[in-house]
């Protein structure tokens, strides 16, 4: 709480996390940067999933809680509404260390791929159709959600899974916290090809315009500047 207080600017990655420093800390001067993503790294292939596709993606370290939390709520609460609209889908979970629970899970259900540990996530979000984040609990920021925009995928996230990203339902990204709210935006961007194709656009023009590591680069490099003009501008009138 006091290093809040004891510099001339504060600089946070998210809005959310700069209003705790700010309210909660007493942190004066306090800027958020966006979360940055690698445009050159991060798109899609001439194989990305076409028509007809059903396969949905999870990214994200699976010895973390709240996607354990995430892939449980899919597969309990989500995937039975699932299996009445549109049989055949799979889903791919790309991440280390998946629980027992989860290994017993995805073996039983025979719908469910477990990746383990990857070198390289693009694989996966290019096979897929839709890029799932079912999170019920917050924390951390969300580069998946950019890395599978970038990727031009269309993403289906609960508010929370989208929580301090500069993002907008229904435009560059389906938000859904019920269980049948999240399996019919996965239905109707699975079913209406246009629509998906659509999402997928957006998804890719919002970051490209905004969370591309040289924009950001950008946005740190004018609060630094800005933070010495403030210190001499300061410094003078003492």
């Amino acid at each position: 709480m006091q290093a809040v207080r004891d510099f001339d600017a504060v600089i946070a990655v998210s809005e959310g996390d700069a209003e705790v420093f700010r309210t909660d800390f007493g942190g004066r001067n306090v800027d958020a940067i966006p979360t940055g993503v690698d445009l050159d790294f991060y798109q899609a292939s001439p194989e990305s999933s076409g028509a007809g596709c059903k396969e949905l993606v999870f990214c994200g370290s699976m010895d973390w809680l709240p996607n354990e939390d995430a892939i449980r709520f899919f597969l309990e609460e989500i995937a039975p509404a699932l299996d009445q609209q549109i049989p055949g889908w799979n889903l791919t979970v790309v991440g280390r260390n998946p629980s027992e629970w989860l290994k017993r899970t995805a073996s039983e259900n025979g719908r469910v791929t477990l990746t383990g540990w990857v070198d390289d996530v693009r694989p996966y979000l290019d096979a897929a159709a839709v890029s799932i984040v079912p999170l019920r609990i917050g924390g951390g920021t969300r580069m998946k959600i950019y890395e599978s925009m970038a990727m031009s995928k269309a993403v289906v996230s609960t508010a929370i899974g989208a929580e301090g990203l500069a993002v907008s339902d229904g435009e560059n990204i389906h938000l859904a916290d019920t269980p049948v709210d999240f399996a019919s935006a996965i239905v109707r961007l699975i079913e209406k090809e246009a629509h998906r194709k659509e999402m997928e656009s957006a998804a890719r023009a919002l970051v490209e315009a905004h969370f591309g590591w040289a924009r950001v680069a950008d946005v740190f490099s004018e609060l630094c500047e800005q933070t010495v003009l403030n210190y001499r501008e300061s410094a003078r009138s003492h």
